[in-house]
C-alpha cells in the first residue's frame, strides 16, 4: 500500500475579545479536499517559535497555504489601505509570512489559494494591486458582496503546468477577492489570467520546487469538479520527491 502524502494546512485566527476567547480555525473545504484527493491534512498553527515550526515542516510532503476573507496589510508592503481594506490579524499575517518563506527556502511543495497566492507573491518578491476596480482598466467583478458564488472565465497560457492540467483554452472558476497580484515574483511565471489582465494563477519556473498559486478557490462549496484538478496535480507532486528534492528531503529530515 503506497503512503498518501502528508499536507500541512496553516490555520485562520482571531485574537482574543471581551466576549470570547482567542480561535484557530479551518475552513473544512480545505480538509476534505485534501483528503478527497488522497493526502493526509495536518493542522498547522501560528508557531511562535521558529524551531518547531520547522520540525513541522520536517513532518509533511506540502503545505496548502490557505486564504482568508480579510486582507493582506496594505502598509506593511508600502501601499496605502484602500477603503474596501480589511486587515487580517497581525498573528496570522506574521505566521504566515514566515511558513511562506521557510517553504520556499526549504523548496517544500506549495498550493498557495487566494491571499495565500497573494502572500507568496510578496516573500518572493512581487508586489500587489491593493484593490482591482482601481488598479484595472475596464476590470471584470472580481467579488460579490452580497452572493458568493460568482464565476468568471480563466485563459490558460499555453506551455505551463495549468495547460497541463487543463488543456488549451478556458476554463471558469469561482471567485471572492479585491486585491491581487500587480509585479510577479522572479521565481514565477504566469500561468492563467481574466480577461481584463488580472493574473490568477502562477507557477514556479524551477525545477527543484513545486508552487502554484491560484487566486481561486477549490476548497469553496462554489467549486467545481475542474477546480479541484490544481489540488490533484498538487498532491501528485507531493507524492513522489524528485531526484531534485532529495538533498532538501533528506536534509529536512536529519
Amino acid at each position: 500500500m503506497s503512503t498518501k502524502p502528508i499536507i500541512g494546512i496553516n490555520c485562520d485566527f482571531r485574537p482574543a475579545r471581551k466576549d470570547a476567547i482567542a480561535l484557530s480555525w479551518i475552513n473544512t473545504g480545505y480538509y476534505d479536499t485534501v483528503t478527497a484527493g488522497g493526502g493526509i491534512p495536518l493542522v498547522c498553527p501560528p508557531y511562535a517559535d521558529d524551531n518547531d515550526l520547522k520540525q513541522f515542516l520536517n513532518m509533511v510532503d506540502g503545505i496548502v497555504l490557505t486564504g482568508c476573507k480579510l486582507d493582506l496589510d496594505p502598509v506593511r508592503m508600502g501601499l496605502e489601505k484602500h477603503p474596501a481594506t480589511r486587515v487580517m490579524p497581525q498573528r496570522r499575517e506574521d505566521f504566515d509570512r514566515r511558513l511562506a518563506k521557510m517553504a520556499y527556502e526549504l523548496k517544500i511543495p506549495v498550493l498557495a489559494i487566494g491571499s495565500g497566492m497573494q502572500l507568496m507573491n510578496v516573500i518572493c518578491g512581487g508586489s500587489l494591486h491593493t484593490d482591482v476596480s482601481e488598479a484595472v482598466p475596464r476590470p471584470l467583478h472580481h467579488r460579490d458582496y452580497v452572493e458568493d458564488t460568482l464565476r468568471h472565465v480563466l485563459e490558460i497560457v499555453p506551455g505551463t503546468r495549468m495547460d497541463d492540467i487543463y488543456g488549451p483554452g478556458e476554463i471558469r472558476v469561482n471567485s471572492d477577492h479585491h486585491m491581487a497580484v500587480d509585479q510577479l515574483a522572479p521565481v514565477f511565471r504566469v500561468s492563467a489570467t481574466t480577461p481584463d489582465g488580472v493574473i490568477e494563477a502562477y507557477e514556479t519556473m524551477s525545477e527543484d520546487w513545486f508552487c502554484l498559486g491560484v487566486q481561486f478557490h477549490p476548497e469553496s462549496e462554489s467549486a467545481s469538479a475542474l477546480d479541484m484538478q490544481v489540488v490533484d496535480a498538487f498532491l501528485e507532486a507531493c507524492k513522489e520527491p524528485a531526484p531534485e528534492f532529495l538533498s532538501f528531503t533528506q536534509g529536512r529530515a536529519a
